[in-house]
């Protein structure tokens, strides 16, 4: 499946409608992407199953805002409309071949019992927080 190019406008409807998505966060100018896009597009193509997506920062300044991406190239990881992943750095093909599969390999099951947990203390400590005055 080649790779597509998201949008402010595409960026959430991509993420929902999909088990799968891995973002990678680019610009034109930037050298160590020019050189990661070729790796992209090789397991991309590997992976039908996955969606494999970009954004250019500079075309998509306000998503790269929202996502507060400070160095690119970045990628980020969904999977059950839950970010798994983000880190910035261009990887080596053996390193994105086995995060992908380390993505793959998790059990989002537990994901979500984490997710919920971190909430319910999030909304605890608030709690806790509004009492203190």
């Amino acid at each position: 499946m080649p790779t597509v190019e998201l949008t402010r406008d595409t960026f959430e409807e991509t993420i929902l409608a999909n088990n799968t998505v891995i973002v990678d966060f680019w610009a034109e100018w930037c050298g160590p992407c020019k050189m990661f896009a070729p790796t992209y597009e090789k397991v991309s193509a590997e992976h039908p199953d996955i969606v494999f997506a970009k954004v250019d920062t500079e075309d998509q300044q306000e998503l790269a805002g929202y996502f507060n991406i400070r160095s690119i190239p970045t990628l980020m990881i969904f999977r059950d409309q839950i970010g798994i992943y983000s880190q910035p750095g261009a990887l080596p093909e053996p390193a994105f071949r086995d995060l992908i599969d380390q993505a793959l390999a998790l059990d989002m099951e537990e994901v979500r019992k984490e997710v919920e947990a971190d909430q319910a203390a999030d909304g605890e400590h608030d709690h806790e927080h509004q009492h203190e005055h």
